[in-house]
């Protein structure tokens, strides 16, 4: 005890240095050097964290926005985003309180609105429950075709395995080497998507005695861009295209059953792409065919699961070729992360599917029989569908 000091008299002063400190408040991001805090705000990895930053304070507002905090946590995240080229926002949104205090309101008004998007799109690209949707517009090559057009890649963006009641595949050229390789390339939709899921179902025979399935051994899918988009020749998907493309991910080799059925498989982690190509590597060939002793790799159907972020996020491309504008509709993200109750393929889009191509191969059937003449009408071989032993791949 100090001397001179009286007990009651020390206690009080105690208690008021006690609640002086608990009034006390210090902002870390006034006190520190600018490069401190920047390395301190870094470690932020979710992007709501960045908006509840934003909300401290008058200040953290200013420097988490004028910092680009948002805009880091996407590119760190997610790589392919460093391709926007600049952002908009289609709702009309007033200039923030805060631009007042700077020379340029302009300037502001631009940072605001990226630090809006971009932890909008950090958080529909992580959170969004939108039901997956096949995100292949369509087929752009495959190395190699054994009987073009009838047996072409294109056939594999058709769900059933027979078209106005023949036999709906794409084939390889035969090999005697089981180990030969073939490769089929897809574009991809337009806009953001986030790719989850890729199935596929090789093509059983059923024309061929023993109705024998046609798979691969392995598959590994890639996504890309193209090297020069003018160089693609969407109207000759018997060429092979594959060294016209730069892969900026590829995903680890998955095994492929040798059944009649659409083999789901899951990526490792979802896959950003914006528009873009697939590109489908099937490896070691199981069957043989009959007549000829050659291996062939025979595929049904493919397609590409993602989850849309439109209509909350479009885009917009722009030269050069690969940066986009990033639009951005606030009133349409809650739309993006609501709930879904299923996380498969709607089942009447695939029914309206199935009926347009009946409704396409009941025209071809009509001016199939127009072609022959009244006098010959053109009439479908009720046997048609089963086994066909002169067809062959």
């Amino acid at each position: 005890m100090l001397r001179g000091v009286d007990d009651s008299a020390f206690q009080n002063f105690s208690k008021l240095m006690d609640h002086e400190k608990v009034e006390i408040r210090i902002d870390f991001l006034q006190c520190l050097e600018t490069d401190m805090s920047l390395h301190i705000m870094s470690f932020l990895d979710d992007p709501m964290d960045v908006v509840r930053a934003s909300a401290v304070s008058h200040f953290w507002r200013h420097f988490v926005i004028a910092n680009g905090f948002a805009k880091q946590l996407c590119l760190k995240s997610f790589r392919q985003l460093s391709n926007i080229a600049g952002v908009v926002n289609v709702s009309e949104e007033s200039i923030d309180s805060v631009a007042m205090e700077m020379n340029n309101a302009k300037e502001w008004k631009s940072l605001g609105r990226d630090h809006q998007a971009y932890a909008s799109l950090h958080q529909a690209l992580t959170k969004s429950n939108v039901s997956p949707k096949d995100c292949i517009s369509n087929a752009v090559s495959a190395s190699s075709t054994d009987n073009y057009p009838d047996e072409s890649v294109v056939n594999t963006l058709n769900p059933r395995d027979r078209f106005i009641r023949r036999a709906s595949y794409w084939s390889s050229k035969g090999q005697s080497d089981p180990a030969a390789p073939e490769t089929l390339i897809y574009k991809l939709r337009d806009g953001i998507w986030v790719i989850t899921e890729i199935d596929i179902q090789p093509f059983e025979a059923f024309f061929q005695v023993g109705k024998p399935i046609y798979s691969a051994k392995f598959v590994r899918f890639s996504i890309g861009y193209p090297k020069n988009p003018n160089e693609i020749e969407r109207d000759a998907p018997q060429k092979s295209a594959d060294d016209k493309f730069l892969w900026s991910y590829t995903s680890p080799r998955f095994p492929m059953m040798q059944e009649n059925r659409l083999q789901p498989f899951q990526l490792p982690e979802p896959v950003l792409c914006i528009g873009g190509y697939l590109q489908i590597e099937l490896s070691g060939r199981v069957q043989t065919q009959e007549m000829d002793g050659l291996f062939y790799i025979c595929i049904c159907y493919v397609r590409a699961l993602g989850r849309p972020l439109f209509p909350a996020f479009d885009t917009e491309h722009v030269e050069p070729y690969r940066k986009f504008i990033l639009k951005y509709h606030p009133e349409n993200l809650s739309s993006v992360l609501q709930a879904s109750p299923s996380t498969e393929v709607p089942r009447l889009r695939r029914l309206e599917e199935e009926m347009l191509w009946e409704r396409i191969g009941l025209l071809e059937n009509l001016l199939r029989g127009i072609q022959q003449g009244p006098n010959n009408p053109f009439v479908w071989d009720e046997d048609e569908d089963e086994i066909n032993e002169g067809l062959i791949l």
